[in-house]
């Protein structure tokens, strides 16, 4: 009898630590570069792609409208619903995902910022609203997704934001240097409920999985349709958190620190994706053109670099903050809602001024005063040319984050 009761003890902790190893030990970014790499791909076999910024400006347009803003911005009066326009969707179960994923690990925690954190944070995230405008997309639409879609203009935003990094961190340290005010951190408090909080994850987990089981067999073919971003969205939440996955550290920490790890992340998932999305390009699964912003080259570079700035203030960037602000941190929050605000409000001005007005060309692509769809396989003249460039970049980057590592010689704080 008591064999058996030392079994059931040592099946018990068996399962609690594999729950400890699953859900609240950290994965190692690499395992989570794969794992997003993978609902990505799912998303692009259903004709569907990963932005964030698209779900973000229609939150700030209807924030635009209700205060009277719309007219003046021309933001058009019958407005797509959160729920059922596709960003907005993904944002919506990303933040519920990184939430569960928080809840489940006992990470979440409602934490405040010293006073100087907020401005920094209503700052940032304008810059960012006003770089993701002018880049077509955030470090997601117009840097990652462009450059999984074989287009230059995802690397070129990725060189304006590592330009936008070193300037930010610039700033950052002269403002740490020269302002005292508002830079005491307030009390921390507890919760008396934490232990609960794996169980509302796990029922979050659940609900959402319903949700995406009725949507998916409803009669209604949009919404069947926009099932499979329910469950996406709600995935990449719960990765990019479990993982801490991030693309603000990914362009900062080599600057700041010299880690790289987070930049190799990202670089092994561009390497695992960018050649299986060319299978699904030549097989014409999807159309490469849904995901390339008309910014190249111009767009892109400057976007990128005024994006950068605003990550470095904001301390995450679209993705990157929502799943911090998911589990609780108030000044990400403040990040997110500027960042709204300001796209939107941004965007509205950049079309009243014909600026970000997309015309078509002779040859069927979309361009703007600051840029036009690029596509690699169409620019070098087949797929051998574009591999070659893209992994041509990948191995530069990982060369030059490789000898920073090692050298310091990039840092700038």
């Amino acid at each position: 009898m008591q064999l058996d009761v030392n079994a059931g003890a040592t099946r018990n902790s068996g399962f609690k630590a594999d729950y400890e190893r699953i859900f609240v030990e950290p994965w190692s970014p690499y395992v989570g570069a794969i794992l997003l790499v993978m609902v990505i791909l799912a998303l692009m076999i259903s004709g569907l792609f990963w932005g964030v910024f698209g779900g973000l400006k229609l939150w700030g347009d209807w924030l635009n409208s209700a205060i009277g803003l719309g007219e003046m911005l021309k933001i058009r009066t019958e407005l797509d619903s959160p729920l059922m326009h596709r960003m907005s969707l993904m944002n919506i179960t990303l933040l519920t995902g990184a939430f569960s994923a928080a809840l489940m690990s006992r990470q979440f925690r409602i934490s405040g910022a010293p006073k100087l954190e907020y401005v920094w944070g209503a700052l940032g995230g304008i810059l960012m609203g006003i770089g993701a405008t002018l880049a077509g997309g955030c470090t997601t639409g117009g840097f990652f997704t462009p450059a999984l879609h074989s287009s230059p203009a995802g690397w070129m935003m990725a060189l304006g934001l590592m330009g936008g990094a070193v300037i930010g961190l610039k700033l950052l340290l002269w403002t740490l240097e020269n302002i005292s005010w508002g830079m005491q951190a307030p009390a921390s408090g507890g919760s008396s409920s934490r232990g609960l909080y794996p169980l509302f994850g796990i029922l979050i987990a659940a609900a959402i999985v319903a949700w995406t089981l009725i949507w998916a067999y409803a009669a209604d073919a949009k919404l069947a349709g926009r099932a499979i971003i329910v469950i996406a969205g709600f995935a990449m939440g719960f990765i990019l958190h479990r993982s801490r996955l991030c693309f603000a550290r990914g362009f900062r920490e080599p600057f700041m620190t010299a880690e790289g790890d987070m930049t190799k992340a990202l670089l092994l998932a561009l390497a695992i994706a960018i050649p299986l999305a060319a299978l699904l390009f030549q097989k014409k699964v999807i159309d490469p053109y849904i995901a390339i912003p008309p910014t190249f080259w111009l767009g892109s570079l400057l976007g990128g670099v005024i994006f950068g700035i605003g990550m470095i203030f904001a301390g995450g960037c679209a993705s990157g903050s929502m799943w911090r602000a998911a589990e609780g941190n108030l000044k990400l929050w403040v990040a997110l809602f500027f960042f709204a605000w300001g796209g939107s409000t941004f965007s509205g001005l950049m079309h009243r001024w014909d600026i970000m007005t997309v015309d078509v060309n002779l040859d069927g692509l979309e361009f703007t005063k600051v840029g036009i769809q690029a596509y690699l396989p169409d620019l070098l003249g087949g797929w051998p040319w574009a591999l070659l460039a893209a992994f041509g970049i990948l191995l530069l980057w990982y060369i030059l984050v490789r000898y920073n590592e090692s050298t310091e010689k990039f840092t700038v704080l």
